[in-house]
């Protein structure tokens, strides 16, 4: 049992077990059960939930609703119907529009998370490096963790945010950043190929992505915001692999198995070549 979070009672008849599929940290324990998703909850499950019900307190509908916590540890949300993108990723979640359509979700996020409550304990694996160095009132609750099985789209649309595990304090611009990097994908070609993205014009793709998101945020980016942006994927680059390679390292079933299908620390050193070579178009395409 978690503290300050409501408990549900064992049902005498349920539906059955549906597996979804996708994800890594919980692949293999997220189930629908009718209405309903199960997945595994942790210390940090009552403060998201308090934030999920603050979001919609304010009026954002785009994000998962909380239920509570069965007597078995599992947390319950209700289910969001629609499309989630898994690997090798489709067609469809990678088009200009699809992509436009998350940035815009994103910064409604973004603009609803700001006039709620920050109080944590958040997550500390993903979260902004510069986060405990700026005021309050420039930090946003991020999501840290957009990627294609994390947003459910109807009708090529992004409409909700999935598995708030990661979220924290932090820019809006580095969680734009990590959408980006993992939804454009901000990476080589093998790689981006290997797990069923398209060739495509990436450079192209973040500015659809930042021009989107300004379109629907309260705070724009800016030539400031946009070259901050930039500034962030060199970090994240050039660390690229370390968190990862912490998971391995500890055993985790999920993230050794991904490790093996990428290639290992080979596939984050040819990224960080790649965007050796490739960044000045990035910066070209968000002058």
């Amino acid at each position: 049992m978690l503290p300050d979070e409501e408990v549900l009672p064992d049902e005498e008849e349920l539906p059955d077990e549906e597996l979804l599929q996708g994800g890594v940290a919980n692949a293999g324990a997220v189930v629908r059960v009718g209405a309903h998703v199960l997945r595994p909850s942790n210390r940090r499950t009552p403060t998201i939930h308090r934030f999920l019900r603050d979001l919609r307190a304010v009026g954002f509908d785009g994000a998962s609703e909380p239920v509570g916590v069965d007597a078995d540890g599992r947390e319950r949300l209700v289910f969001i119907p629609g499309d989630v993108a898994v690997p090798p990723f489709p067609a469809w979640v990678q088009s200009d529009e699809a992509i436009a359509s998350v940035a815009r979700l994103l910064a409604r996020f973004h603009s609803a998370s700001a006039r709620v409550d920050p109080t944590g304990p958040w997550s500390d694996e993903m979260v902004d490096p510069r986060a405990g160095d700026l005021e309050r009132s420039t930090l946003v609750v991020c999501h840290n963790d957009v990627c294609p099985e994390n947003v459910v789209f109807r009708g090529g649309k992004a409409v909700g945010l999935l598995d708030f595990d990661f979220a924290a304090p932090g820019r809006p611009v580095y969680d734009l950043a990590a959408f980006v990097r993992m939804c454009v994908p901000v990476t080589d070609d093998g790689f981006a190929e290997r797990v069923g993205f398209l060739p495509a014009d990436r450079p192209g793709r973040v500015r659809v992505a930042c021009d989107a998101y300004d379109d629907a945020a309260a705070v724009v980016l800016g030539t400031a915001g946009r070259a901050e942006l930039l500034t962030i994927l060199d970090r994240s680059i050039a660390h690229g692999g370390e968190w990862v390679r912490s998971k391995v390292e500890a055993g985790h079933p999920g993230f050794v198995e991904m490790w093996e299908q990428i290639g290992g620390q080979a596939t984050f050193d040819r990224r960080r070549a790649w965007w050796a070579e490739s960044r000045p178009a990035f910066a070209a395409a968000l002058a």
